[in-house]
């Protein structure tokens, strides 16, 4: 992910913790912070959104306001909301292999003009409210998407290009569809949780949820939503953002993760969350966490044990 020239940058800290290296665009700046040696309670805030991604090693991110007090991997997203304290925890930093993370901060202005924008472009139903930014925690697995998008961001971000600005605004755009749009994903399901009888998609989403082990029985879903075929899919792509069969996919892994969290035996699990091919279940969980489940069940493992 950083290569070249900033990889020798990086190569000579001014600072053994947090050594910060930035490059600045119109309403965003993207940093690489590197820590070369075990620190604690290191604070971080911003009056801006700070969007952060893991490249390597492990943090632990502690948020007092929200009694909050997780471990931040790679693979994961960890957005700060605007003057938003955070302590941060470095256990296994070492100079021959630092903990690195990237911060890309982004101006409040410039997520009500995309906010504005998915509102004029992608209206969803009342009760869902308009897009917006929510001022809270964020920790989520982000996907091979994402990833893509904030490797991509690097390289735009730190090379001299003569459509950079351009380009960084696409860049910048994208990832904030990706926020709200998994912000509002998550409000979504929490409402239709607690209100599953409230009209036919929000049945229909529900009885998805509660069923994610079996098959995925498009008819059925249809028939609970009273919708055809067509508008289903429409409106389920409108307001989820991806097809019924790709959020189960992605209920299944979430849920499998959770059970190789818990020690259960990853064949096992493969089966209990409804895939019916390991193989399958293997390159699926891989693409969604950037780790096997074998390399992820043993780095919750030396989690424990540490």
């Amino acid at each position: 992910m950083i290569t070249g020239k900033v990889l020798q940058q990086r190569l000579k800290p001014k600072v053994l913790v947090e050594n910060k290296l930035s490059f600045a665009a119109t309403d965003s700046e993207l940093s690489i912070y590197d820590t070369f040696e075990p620190a604690a309670r290191v604070k971080l805030s911003s009056d801006q959104v700070l969007f952060c991604g893991m490249v390597t090693g492990k943090k632990v991110m502690h948020a007092a306001d929200e009694n909050y007090h997780k471990d931040f991997l790679p693979h994961e997203s960890f957005v700060i909301a605007p003057n938003q304290g955070i302590e941060i925890d470095f256990p296994e930093a070492k100079h021959n292999a630092p903990t690195t993370c990237l911060a890309i901060e982004i101006s409040t202005d410039r997520i009500a003009q995309v906010s504005q924008q998915m509102n004029r472009h992608l209206p969803i139903a009342d009760e869902f409210e308009q897009w917006h930014y929510t001022e809270q925690l964020v920790h989520t697995h982000h996907n091979h998407a994402t990833q893509a998008l904030l490797s991509r961001m690097v390289d735009i971000y730190t090379e001299n290009h003569p459509d950079r600005s351009l380009m960084i605004d696409m860049a910048v755009n994208e990832l904030l569809v990706r926020l709200l749009r998994h912000q509002k994903c998550q409000l979504m399901l929490k409402f239709c949780s607690a209100n599953p009888d409230h009209n036919g998609f929000n049945a229909a989403l529900h009885h998805l949820i509660a069923n994610f082990n079996e098959p995925c029985d498009i008819d059925m879903l249809c028939k609970i939503a009273c919708m055809s075929r067509t508008k289903f899919f429409e409106c389920f792509k409108m307001h989820v953002g991806c097809t019924p069969q790709a959020f189960q996919q992605n209920v299944r892994l979430k849920q499998a993760a959770r059970m190789i969290e818990q020690g259960h035996q990853i064949t096992a699990t493969c089966f209990d969350v409804g895939f019916k091919n390991t193989s399958h279940f293997s390159r699926a969980f891989k693409q969604c966490f950037g780790l096997s489940p074998h390399q992820y069940k043993a780095r919750h493992v030396n989690a424990i044990a540490h």
